[in-house]
């Protein structure tokens, strides 16, 4: 019996060894599924014999090249134009007759920095624009090529008040004025320019001129810290557009562009692609005030700073009023404090750097957001009677007479 059931059991796999091999052997060596790159398992490998043993090598290797002929080559990637790309560009031309700067009213031509905070590097980019940056500006005239005479800022400004003129032709009328003044309110059109905090920039000039091919006066709302002082704003306004203030009332000014203003004609205004860094200025803050000793200048901050405020600084707020608030507080007291909470820093730093130059006055200290100034040893009051009106503006600069400068609310 113990035989007989080894004999069966031999038997079955005998019988098991024998389908494997016929079922094996059953596939065609040339099946299609090689064509579509299908790799059999080991155990259904053809022949029966090794299983890495190609039957057919030819075979494979001429439908493995046809494979790769019938594969279509990758596109490449999509680039997208890069405006620092100028090659076979040539630099852009500009015959506008001032220097370019970042902010109009917020850097001054005749304070020289200390040093840069970068190379000169122009944010108009490579090779875009013809003029040379300094690290401060792009002067019109090559500071490299004087002239003998060395007359370059006068010739500038004749020729900056010619095109102006040009521009402007015959002044308005008292109703054509009310007319463009009425057409610029907030009832009438949304169309508006906020100047903020960095002031008249230089690619704000060519927002002003995008207004100016829909309507002849534009409406700019002026907010933060240039608005300390308003009269700067309204001259550089008119020598950088060329245009005419028509109507002032605190921070709003509407802006007319001429008579005689093409759209097709305008000015080509290059657009700065990134801010620069602004230069190294001398510190407003010394560690003794000059006429004063070490303790003396201690003694000075802890009182300045428990002085109490004469008026804090809303954030993006109308400064116009500060300048007379500080002169008339001076006439009491030594040392004055604003509040600027809320503030950055750099806002109120040069809210004391307008206050020293327009009142003038000597900055403390800029600590816990608090700006306190001291009047000086010999205060003398500068300005008594000349304050302007907050809805009138008087340019003396330009020598116009009183009816054709002033710029009432009423528009006449």
């Amino acid at each position: 019996m113990f035989f007989s059931r080894i004999s069966r059991q031999k038997s079955k796999l005998s019988i098991t060894l024998n389908s494997t091999r016929l079922i094996s052997s059953s596939i065609p060596s040339s099946s299609k599924l090689e064509e579509y790159s299908f790799k059999p398992p080991h155990s259904l490998a053809g022949g029966g014999g090794h299983p890495h043993r190609n039957p057919n090598p030819n075979r494979n290797t001429a439908v493995g090249s046809e494979v790769k002929q019938n594969k279509k080559k990758q596109k490449p990637l999509y680039r997208p134009p890069s405006s620092l790309d100028r090659t076979g560009l040539k630099p852009l031309r500009t015959d506008i007759p001032f220097d370019f700067r970042f902010s109009y009213t917020e850097s001054s031509s005749t304070v020289r920095p200390i040093g840069l905070r970068e190379p000169k590097y122009s944010p108009f980019g490579p090779n875009r624009l013809d003029r040379v940056w300094t690290g401060v500006c792009a002067p019109a005239v090559d500071p490299t090529v004087k002239s003998v005479d060395g007359n370059e800022e006068l010739e500038l400004e004749e020729k900056r008040r010619k095109w102006r003129e040009a521009i402007q032709g015959e002044p308005l009328t008292s109703a054509e004025r009310k007319f463009l003044v009425e057409k610029c309110q907030r009832n009438k059109t949304k169309r508006q320019i906020n100047l903020g905090r960095d002031g008249l920039t230089h690619n704000m000039l060519n927002d002003i001129h995008n207004h100016w091919k829909h309507s002849e006066a534009v409406r700019i709302k002026c907010l933060g810290v240039p608005t300390v002082d308003m009269k700067n704003v309204c001259i550089q306004l008119e020598d950088k557009t060329a245009g005419k203030i028509i109507h002032r009332q605190g921070g709003l000014v509407v802006l007319y562009r001429g008579r005689n203003y093409n759209p097709k004609k305008r000015p080509m205004i290059p657009l700065m692609l990134w801010k620069p860094h602004e230069p190294i200025y001398p510190r407003l803050i010394t560690t003794v005030i000059d006429g004063l000793t070490v303790e003396e200048t201690k003694g000075m901050r802890k009182r300045g700073l428990a002085v109490p405020p004469l008026t804090r600084l809303a954030k993006n707020g109308y400064y116009g009023s500060l300048v007379p608030m500080v002169r008339d507080a001076f006439l009491i007291n030594e040392l004055v404090r604003i509040d600027c909470k809320g503030l950055e820093r750099s806002d109120y730093k040069k809210v004391g750097c307008k206050l020293r130059d327009l009142v003038p006055c000597v900055p403390v200290t800029f600590e816990k957001e608090q700006v306190v100034v001291w009047r000086g040893k010999n205060y003398c009051p500068t300005g008594v009677g000349e304050f302007l009106n907050d809805r009138e503006y008087l340019d003396r600069s330009q020598g116009n007479s009183d009816s054709e400068c002033k710029l009432l609310s009423s528009g006449s």
